[in-house]
């Protein structure tokens, strides 16, 4: 049976919204496939909230066991047991916390109860977590076939959102912002289905990506994307830059990306372009690796508008309305885009091509 579904999908920036506004009642899991960046949102949150009101506290679901988290222990003066919380919540300090429960729906079975609490009663047990605190949970898609279940009971506790995997533009916004190598952002501009989900239309042949029906330990995914990029630049052999790729990517995404290393030093350097716009030899159009390679390198080096007017012009050469349309996008999803709104050469291509936009 066909995986593609119309349930409807939020952005990784909107289900960060969505934990913001309601995550101190409502606990959100995030479902997604391998790799999307689940993870990653409590570090955003971290960023975006600071840490003046908030504790922010990682718990890896699976591997907790009861005692990591609280445990009832004897008071031999009064007879009784008394409620411990561990550490990890310190909850001694009064500061409201984000807690953020990963690879919930693998938790053991014993361990559900306490998760449980959390989701409903923001409770550590019986301690009560302080007032404004959030929970949010992450897992992979129960579709994705590595052990994602969840119980209705529980899933009736909490607000099941599905984050969608980013496009390539977003994708590449992204990874200018957050300093991924010139030959990373041109594979994957090259090769957007690299970002595509087994979940999309016509995407069962798609070499790049996850497939839960079949077996593969190595695929495209934003994570091992991020994990390319130490190796391009750690500068290895061919050969091992191939395996170390092949082991993160897959073979097809490795063979693909080593192919724009070994393109990088035979493009014309991107100051030879910005000083000759106009008749620096234009690569062969058939190819458009290594316009791609030269648009994502002139992002990284452009610095002024002089820069970015020289460029422009070397751009409106290039006859390939795909190649234009990807500088147009990765520019104005970068941190060179307010350059560009006010850029005669920039503002000039988009009126004469406002269709490709």
């Amino acid at each position: 049976m066909s995986a593609i579904t119309t349930y409807p999908t939020l952005t990784r920036e909107q289900t960060k919204e969505a934990i913001k506004s309601v995550g101190t009642n409502v606990t959100v899991m995030i479902l997604s496939e391998p790799g999307c960046g689940k993870t990653a949102i409590l570090h955003d949150l971290e960023r975006e909230l600071g840490t003046e009101e908030y504790d922010f506290i990682y718990i890896d679901g699976p591997n907790k066991e009861m005692m990591d988290i609280a445990a009832s222990i004897p008071n031999h003066e009064t007879k009784a047991l008394e409620y411990y919380v561990a550490s990890l919540f310190k909850l001694g300090n009064g500061k409201k916390k984000v807690i953020m429960i990963d690879e919930a729906l693998k938790v053991p079975k014993l361990m559900q109860p306490i998760y449980t609490r959390m989701y409903l009663e923001r409770t550590v047990g019986d301690a009560p977590l302080p007032e404004g605190s959030i929970v949010f949970a992450t897992s992979n898609n129960t579709s994705d076939g590595v052990g994602d279940v969840l119980p209705a009971h529980t899933a009736n506790r909490m607000a099941i959102v599905r984050m969608s995997k980013p496009s390539m533009k977003e994708w590449l916004g992204w990874a200018q912002d957050n300093g991924i190598s010139t030959i990373v952002r041109a594979t994957v501009a090259m090769y957007p289905r690299m970002l595509k989900s087994y979940m999309d239309s016509e995407q069962t042949d798609n070499p790049y990506i996850f497939q839960p029906s079949k077996p593969m330990m190595s695929f495209v995914s934003p994570r091992s994307l991020h994990k390319s990029d130490f190796i391009v630049k750690a500068r290895l052999s061919e050969e091992i830059t191939l395996g170390l790729l092949a082991g993160t990517l897959g073979e097809r995404g490795a063979r693909d990306m080593t192919a724009f290393v070994a393109l990088e030093s035979k493009v014309t350097k991107i100051e030879e372009v910005i000083k000759n716009p106009e008749t620096v030899p234009m690569p062969d159009e058939n190819d458009v690796s290594p316009l791609l390679l030269m648009i994502f390198q002139a992002l990284d080096h452009i610095e002024s508008q002089q820069d970015l007017n020289q460029f422009q012009k070397f751009v409106n050469r290039i006859r390939s309305q795909e190649v234009q349309s990807v500088w147009f996008v990765v520019l104005l999803r970068s941190s060179k885009a307010k350059l560009a709104r006010t850029n005669p050469e920039v503002q000039k291509w988009a009126l004469e091509n406002h269709n490709l936009i």
